[in-house]
């Protein structure tokens, strides 16, 4: 089935007595045993599956052509669980342009367990002089956060599958509709749940996929349901039901994502406009061939200091500035200012999330707030 018609039907695995079409809330922590003691609804403990998770496991992993999936409770959650089931003294390969909280982690909870580099994964070059003999995990990001990236995974699948390293994408910005990274090589696909899957700004969410049930996803997996960062079933159903419209949501941020990007490229208050779907985006060959489409997410540079850049942020009135992206409302954001002092964004850059209103009154608040 094409993915418009998935995304509504696979999470409907859930059989009621009252024949309900939509999968009902299933609240239960715990599930009946029978006389031999095994469980008859498949089910033994919330923490450990859920039939409204199982839904949503089953649904993304379809999306994304996986084996399983594994939800969890937030996008951190996703790394957090990837980083603990990886062998302590592994080496990882990571973005230098990534996100931030994913990132910190690194920083400063795996510090003392795990090695690390940040390159410039744009760099294939780069990548392969980074490669130890402990390197397990090259984590990737396209496109990235909050500089548009794109990142070859073809290329680097076919660098990681070379030395037996395993390849993790963080997908988010693509949504599994625009990008399926399994298809082009990867182990494991991550979303934070919490963006376009949810696409409304109300739910909390991360979600790994695999390509394949290997003795490492059998570690994230135990991770997962006795470390029992979980989502609750309240918001599983939630993610199934936000997933039906997702394939047509994302037909409307990327078409106002366009309007907006060619907009500011022309601006004389830009400078520079990070959007894969431009022609004079550094990768947008890489982008077209791994891409069906480019997506709603950009970032540009204001011309002046930060000053004026805090006038534009400041200025606007449709958009609401605030921290996310992936919602049906457009929202600004001042990275610099969220990262903190280490941050290497730049001072004038501003990261957009194009949401789902006229393109039009989009462009115009931007209008006001430019001129």
């Amino acid at each position: 089935m094409k993915p418009e018609t998935l995304a509504i039907h696979a999470s409907n695995i859930v059989k009621s007595t009252t024949g309900d079409v939509t999968s009902p809330i299933n609240l239960s922590t715990t599930f009946f045993r029978d006389e031999n003691g095994g469980y008859p609804g498949g089910h033994m403990y919330s923490r450990v599956s859920n039939p409204n998770r199982s839904a949503l496991e089953n649904t993304v992993a379809k999306l994304e052509y996986g084996a399983a999936a594994a939800a969890f409770a937030s996008g951190n959650n996703c790394g957090m669980s990837l980083f603990q089931a990886l062998k302590p003294g592994s080496h990882i390969i990571a973005p230098d342009d990534m996100y931030w909280g994913i990132k910190k982690q690194l920083l400063t909870i795996f510090n003392e367990t795990l090695e690390f580099d940040f390159v410039d994964q744009t760099n294939l070059a780069l990548i392969e002089a980074s490669i130890k003999p402990n390197t397990a995990l090259i984590w990737i990001e396209t496109p990235s956060n909050p500089l548009l990236k794109v990142t070859d995974i073809e290329a680097i699948s076919s660098i990681a599958k070379s030395r037996n390293i395993t390849l993790a994408c963080d997908s988010t910005f693509a949504s599994p509709v625009l990008q399926n990274p399994i298809l082009l090589g990867a182990d494991i696909v991550m979303h934070s749940s919490t963006k376009y899957l949810g696409g409304h700004s109300d739910i909390l969410g991360g979600i790994l996929i695999t390509a394949k049930q290997d003795a490492l996803w059998e570690k994230i997996r135990n991770v997962q349901q006795t470390g029992g960062a979980v989502p609750s079933p309240f918001d599983c159903f939630l993610l199934c039901r936000s997933i039906k419209t997702l394939a047509y949501r994302m037909k409307g941020h990327c078409e106002n994502g366009k309007q907006v990007a060619q907009y500011l490229a022309k601006h004389p208050k830009v400078e520079a406009v990070f959007y894969p779907g431009l022609e004079t985006h550094p990768q947008h060959e890489i982008a077209k061939k791994q891409m069906k489409d480019f997506g709603g997410m950009m970032s540009f540079l204001v011309k002046g200091d930060v000053e004026a850049t805090s006038k534009v942020v400041n200025g606007v009135q449709l958009f609401a500035q605030a921290t996310s992206l992936g919602g049906v409302e457009s929202l600004i954001e001042h990275r610099f200012s969220v990262e903190g002092p280490d941050s290497k964004t730049p001072k004038n850059l501003l990261r957009i999330s194009v949401g789902l209103e006229h393109p039009d009154d989009i462009i115009a608040d931007l209008e006001q707030a430019l001129g």
